[in-house]
């Protein structure tokens, strides 16, 4: 049977199209992505519940994936730090052919199926923390060993993939299966399914720390001040919710290294 994520477009001829023709159907086919990842709220919902559990106790949320699956897992997790100030191990992006890869494909990284626990324990991986296998096509070697190993070793395991037949799903305690149907280039899942993968990975990262308790009001209060731009937001943020002025919200800012503390220390 041929996988979702691999079937036909629904476009023939690309290369004859204009600019705008071509322009016009990917806009078109991406407008579906949120209405599936919509469907999967419920799914994506109890993950985060757990996730949130295990984190409260002092687990770890861990991503695992291969080119396009594996980057977004790393961006997902490198960004969790500097907006809600937490430890840079407490999510963790792995991507088969390591950091290389990132910037480069690795021939071959994704088909070994013992490579991603190797790399699991080098962060010493254990039944507090939670494991994400991200594949597209729900049949990454990479992933699918890793999240084997997980369920060897007690440990909680989720996915997303795109495929609703995939082998990855049996591997998961909470699969998160978003079809996003073929894509616009046949088989290039850097497209809807890498979409789909980037919204899902925002909304489990972002509620989890919301529910963390890493967010007040709607605002980041641990953000890591690390440019002029969060600077004067933190200054802006403390000024709206104590009432004082820019000079004194900067001069709290400067003293407390974050706007939580300076709020606090206000009060």
């Amino acid at each position: 049977m041929t996988r979702t994520t691999e079937k036909d477009s629904h476009y023939r001829h690309l290369e004859k199209m204009s600019t705008g023709e071509i322009l016009s159907h990917i806009n078109h086919e991406d407008q579906s992505v949120p209405l599936r990842v919509k469907e999967c709220i419920p799914a994506i919902e109890k993950l985060v519940d757990d996730i949130v559990i295990r984190m409260t106790d002092g687990g770890r949320l861990f991503y695992i994936g291969a080119g396009t699956s594996g980057r977004l897992g790393i961006l997902d997790a490198s960004e969790c730090p500097p907006t809600f100030g937490v430890d840079n191990d407490m999510v963790v992006g792995l991507i088969a052919g390591g950091d290389a890869a990132i910037r480069e494909a690795q021939e071959f990284a994704e088909d070994d199926p013992m490579q991603a626990w190797k790399d699991l324990k080098e962060y010493d991986i254990n039944p507090a923390d939670i494991l994400v296998g991200i594949a597209a096509s729900g049949t990454t070697p990479y992933v699918l060993g890793g999240l084997a190993q997980a369920r060897i070793n007690n440990i909680l395991t989720a996915c997303i993939t795109c495929n609703a037949s995939a082998p990855i799903i049996a591997l998961s305690d909470h699969p998160i299966i978003c079809e996003v149907g073929p894509e616009f280039v046949t088989g290039s899942t850097r497209m809807k399914a890498g979409t789909a993968q980037k919204l899902i990975l925002n909304m489990i990262s972002t509620a989890t720390m919301i529910r963390l308790g890493r967010v007040e009001d709607n605002k980041m209060v641990d953000m890591l001040l690390t440019n002029h731009k969060l600077i004067d937001r933190g200054i802006r943020m403390i000024m709206e919710k104590t009432g004082c002025s820019r000079e004194v919200a900067s001069n709290l800012l400067e003293k407390h290294g974050s706007v939580r503390k300076a709020v606090k220390s206000f009060s």
